[in-house]
């Protein structure tokens, strides 16, 4: 029985002091790894960085292929709390899927407090428009943290992709995603955001319905904040109960900042249930 109530909502969407090193992110364990791998790929003659998907200044996205033939594409949808970071600390994470011979387009956006994120949502779902428009075959999609809620914002019925856009869909898998944006409304980081009570119920997927036959994962790490935990588990269940199809993974030995790892291996678990037909 739960009687836990909340009282300091910054610390509880705290990730970094939580965890040992934590300050060894994102410079060390993220920028530097993504780098290397984005310098390979471009020496390869296999990565095409900073094409556009709209007029905006951030409307970019890098795509990452194959050495084969390509099998289909992936788009890995990045985190910041929809107000940090770009797609370029992330490159490596398409060496999973790229080594399984996936295309691996990384999208990123106009970050909150120039957009909203709606807004967000809207420029995401343009990217993969775009994308899809370049890349045969099926598609998958998976993000972290707010790149998790944009990834199932995407599968949800009123999802801003396109029908023919939408039939492709294989697979989504959001990454210790947030799904319900009305504890955030709570937190100092909505002086940034600017979450209301009407966007809190039109962006959260929780308010919203799954478009019917794509199975969708929720992947946390079993050392996650609580919250992280709980916003996996409740959209988990909220969305079996319209109909969905979802699976529940928590992965043991993985916080907030480490879940992502697995994309980077062919071999992972997350890769292959991605990947999955």
């Amino acid at each position: 029985m739960y009687h836990r109530r909340i009282q300091d909502w910054d610390d509880a969407y705290t990730n970094g002091a939580y965890i040992p090193g934590g300050d060894r992110w994102p410079d060390t364990f993220w920028a530097a790894p993504a780098k290397a791998y984005r310098d390979a790929r471009v020496a390869a003659g296999k990565a095409k960085l900073g094409l556009d998907y709209g007029p905006g200044e951030r409307n970019r996205f890098d795509l990452f292929l194959p050495d084969g033939e390509s099998k289909g594409l992936v788009v890995v949808i990045h985190g910041g709390y929809w107000m940090k970071f770009d797609q370029s600390y992330w490159s490596n994470l398409a060496r999973g899927a790229v080594e399984r011979g996936y295309t691996v387009a990384m999208p990123t956006y106009t970050l909150c407090p120039q957009n909203r994120i709606a807004g967000i949502t809207k420029e995401i779902g343009q990217a993969i428009e775009k994308i899809a428009g370049m890349v045969d075959g099926s598609i998958r999609i998976t993000g972290h943290s707010a790149g998790g809620h944009l990834a199932t914002r995407m599968v949800c019925t009123n999802s801003p992709l396109s029908e023919a856009v939408r039939g492709r869909i294989r697979n989504v898998v959001s990454l210790s995603g947030l799904h319900d944006l009305r504890p955030l409304m709570r937190a100092a980081m909505n002086d940034t955001l600017k979450i209301d009570d009407a966007e809190a119920k039109a962006e959260s997927p929780l308010f919203l319905e799954p478009i019917a036959g794509i199975p969708v994962t929720f992947w946390v790490g079993g050392t996650e904040r609580s919250e992280f935990i709980r916003q996996s588990k409740l959209l988990a269940n909220a969305w079996i109960g319209v109909g969905g199809a979802t699976a529940y993974v928590e992965e043991p030995d993985r916080h907030h900042f480490n879940i992502i790892d697995g994309l980077a291996d062919p071999a992972h678990p997350l890769t292959r249930t991605l990947l999955a037909d």
